[in-house]
């Protein structure tokens, strides 16, 4: 049996694909729009092709003993989402019901879904629980809120399960220095970082310095991309062993660090100082967002392996790579 990793070229795939592999056969779908080839691991059967292409998804299902789909195949930058809506539910929602209706057509009942913090919107509590309202604020988060209530109704009607994983800020690269995180364009703070310490950006721009927080710069929870691909695999072990069956969990540390944090322990890591623009705030950026993960530690026995400094170490060596 096989497990399909739809974007598995991308940042947080690539990472699950390369713990998948050893324990399953791994069979990895990309357009590599913006994934990149030399995140992919030769050791697993890629195949360059559209989600939402049925011609693809059924020579994918007919040729592959498929049980289980892994889906990182999303456009995820909230700005652009905002500017271009369609995209976002094209690709994110629409794509992505071709890609279950193929499943139902050949009998592939397994679904683990990367999901968002983004869907909560801004909450109105620091710390977010699975219970906490749902309500985003963009075509980003909705996109993915919409596919999360899609999978709830199939598995009113259909033999099919899921597993939802709502990511807060995924960081850090793979132990071994091979796989790390690249976007283009880059948006994440850990790796703009980097790249300005390392020379390759002007300055780094701190959006507002008036929150409600210790320093004024918003708060965020950091989790290592290795602990968010062994989460995955504990949901897909935990639906083959009964464990879970249609659950959501968040994954975070549960603890919060500031921007200006962040960058001090960036600077820490790599020796350097950061050349850094205060400015204002950005719309819609919430003061705080820490995830608390106690639902999937308690039922899937999932414990982050990465505190702030390990991720940002290993962020470092990936960059200077």
């Amino acid at each position: 049996m096989s497990i399909l990793v739809c974007g598995g070229a991308g940042y947080i795939g690539s990472h699950t694909v390369k713990e998948l592999i050893g324990k399953y056969e791994v069979v990895v779908l990309d357009n590599l729009t913006t994934g990149f080839p030399a995140l992919l691991d030769e050791r697993a059967i890629f195949i360059e092709g559209d989600l939402g292409d049925p011609v693809v998804l059924d020579r994918v299902f007919t040729e592959h003993n498929i049980d289980a789909v892994f889906h990182f195949a999303a456009n995820s930058l909230v700005g652009e989402s905002v500017q271009k809506p369609l995209k976002y539910y094209s690709n994110n929602v629409g794509a992505t019901v071709v890609l279950l209706q193929k499943m139902i057509e050949h009998g592939v009942g397994k679904f683990i879904f990367s999901s968002t913090a983004a869907t909560y919107g801004i909450p109105e509590t620091d710390i977010i629980t699975e219970e906490t309202p749902t309500n985003p604020i963009n075509p980003y988060g909705r996109s993915k809120l919409m596919v999360e209530q899609i999978l709830s109704d199939m598995a009113q009607v259909y033999d099919f399960q899921y597993t939802v994983l709502r990511y807060f800020n995924a960081a850090g690269a793979h132990p071994s220095g091979q796989i790390g995180e690249s976007h283009d364009p880059e948006t994440h703070l850990i790796p703009l970082i980097m790249e300005q310490l390392l020379g390759h950006r002007e300055k780094i721009s701190v959006f507002g310095t008036d929150y409600k927080t210790a320093d004024g710069t918003c708060i965020r929870d950091y989790i290592h991309v290795k602990d968010l691909a062994d989460a995955h695999i504990l949901a897909y072990e935990g639906m083959n062993n009964g464990k879970v069956s249609n659950e959501v969990f968040n994954l975070g540390n549960g603890e919060g660090y500031s921007v200006k944090e962040i960058i001090d322990v960036c600077e820490k890591v790599a020796g350097k100082k950061a050349v850094v623009e205060y400015t204002d705030r950005r719309h819609g950026d919430p003061a705080v967002l820490v995830a608390s993960a106690g639902k999937i530690r308690e039922v899937l026995g999932w414990t982050p392996g990465y505190d702030l400094e390990e991720i940002i170490k290993s962020a470092w060596k990936w960059h200077n790579k």
